[in-house]
């Protein structure tokens, strides 16, 4: 196990604890506030049965002290005013005392065990910022270089990537001011809107498709279609049949408007998506009872609309040769990939004392693998010439499944025959589809 992985295991151990704790406390807080509530209503009950006792014997005194006696002669004709001592209030009896100061205790030793344990809880979250602190270093200064920001080049190219950044999201009054204050000269300025131009009226069409508008998508689509249709894309036909299930979705009154643009537009994927087209019009059997109470429901969903938005995003930027994420969103993302290794070697380094080797120069003292998204070259060899594809000699993939270079497929072939150098398949050369990674 590398520092790494056993730093991730340390303050995950902690953690663990942690939550077992809290789990704990969080049962035994339920069975102590129950508990709580029971004695309360003991309570309350005890409290009203010594009420009801003493108004009962209120009433009774008032009720004997007003009555007639039998003996007496003059209790029938006369009526005499007689002032009497108001009667003293009656205490609960020593029963229900009991009851009280009993519940009083128990809710008191309740409240206090959960204070206790609810202080010893904080303890132990402290402990994990504390795990954390010691297993992974908070200070990065030690893998900078802090001479490179000092050169007026690089600040400017620093400058002119997160204005790039802006532009691509549309912030242009963001990327104006940023250049306006590090007075950029207008050539370099004018070189950070043309070069986000293009990705920025594609991320324009998929902030609209987000919000389910497909106008712009398909004008787009149609006017890159033979480039689409080459590269075996789904895009346009996806938008095709969203917009047509858009149509559907607007019930009985909009079917007509629906069919007339199945029949303009799937025309051309007749052949491709034949069982699929079949299927979209079988949803005008719903058109009554309505789509959300159908098989067709998902296709209202916001998932299917955001997938769409993203099939589009990455199809466009293929097409037209250019990165869905901009390079400051590249170079940040790869740094945090890259920056433990850095500091485990940092370590290593200081630790026997050979820091001369990491120099100046723009090169890392070790390689570090990152992740397949920041790869930007073809990571496909031949098996056969033993060399890197490229744009000129792009790999082809063979109609058994092999996959070759584009060299290597024309060295192989004998006319239109190509015999596939792993199985004894024979194939039409001309079948080989290129693939792209």
């Amino acid at each position: 196990m590398d520092s790494e992985s056993w730093a991730c295991s340390s303050v995950e151990k902690d953690l663990d604890r942690v939550v077992t704790k809290l789990e704990q406390l969080r049962d035994n807080a339920s069975a102590d506030v129950g508990d709580i509530a029971m004695l309360m209503s003991d309570l309350v009950n005890a409290l009203g049965n010594a009420e009801q006792m003493v108004t009962t014997l209120n009433s009774s005194t008032q009720v004997n002290a007003n009555a007639p006696s039998v003996d007496d002669p003059m209790g029938d004709g006369v009526s005499m005013q007689v002032e009497t001592e108001p009667t003293a209030p009656q205490r609960p009896t020593d029963r229900h005392m009991e009851v009280i100061r009993g519940a009083i205790l128990k809710c008191n030793e309740r409240v206090q065990k959960l204070s206790t344990e609810h202080r010893d809880l904080h303890g132990s979250i402290s402990k994990i910022g504390k795990a954390i602190d010691r297993n992974f270093s908070a200070d990065f200064t030690s893998t900078m270089r802090v001479d490179v920001l000092q050169d007026e080049e690089n600040l400017m190219l620093l400058n002119k990537a997160i204005a790039k950044h802006y532009c691509r999201q549309g912030m242009d009054t963001v990327a104006r001011t940023l250049i306006k204050e590090c007075k950029m000269t207008e050539d370099q300025a004018q070189d950070v809107f043309d070069s986000e131009r293009e990705f920025a009226d594609i991320y324009s069409i998929w902030m609209k498709i987000q919000k389910r508008e497909l106008t712009e998508a398909l004008k787009w689509t149609k006017r890159y279609s033979p480039q689409l249709m080459e590269r075996h894309s789904l895009i346009e036909f996806r938008l095709h049949r969203m917009r047509f299930m858009q149509l559907v979705s607007y019930g009985v009154e909009s079917q007509n408007e629906a069919v007339v643009y199945a029949r303009t537009n799937f025309k051309k994927f007749a052949l491709r998506y034949e069982h699929e087209i079949a299927n979209l019009m079988a949803s005008f059997i719903y058109l009554p009872a309505g789509l959300e109470n159908s098989p067709y429901k998902h296709f209202l969903g916001q998932e299917m609309w955001t997938e769409l938005s993203f099939i589009f995003l990455k199809d466009a930027c293929q097409l037209l040769g250019i990165s869905k994420n901009s390079a400051l969103s590249v170079v940040v993302n790869a740094g945090c990939t890259a920056l433990p290794a850095l500091l485990n070697i940092k370590q290593v380094m200081q630790s026997r004392q050979v820091l001369g080797m990491w120099n100046g120069c723009d090169e890392l003292p070790i390689e570090i693998d990152l992740q397949p998204e920041f790869r930007f070259h073809s990571i496909f060899a031949c098996p056969i010439l033993r060399q890197q594809t490229s744009e000129d000699n792009p790999p082809k993939k063979l109609t058994c499944g092999h996959v070759i270079s584009n060299d290597a497929l024309h060295k192989l072939s004998n006319g239109h025959i190509l015999k596939c150098p792993y199985c004894p398949v024979e194939q039409n050369a001309e079948e080989a589809v290129r693939i792209y990674f």
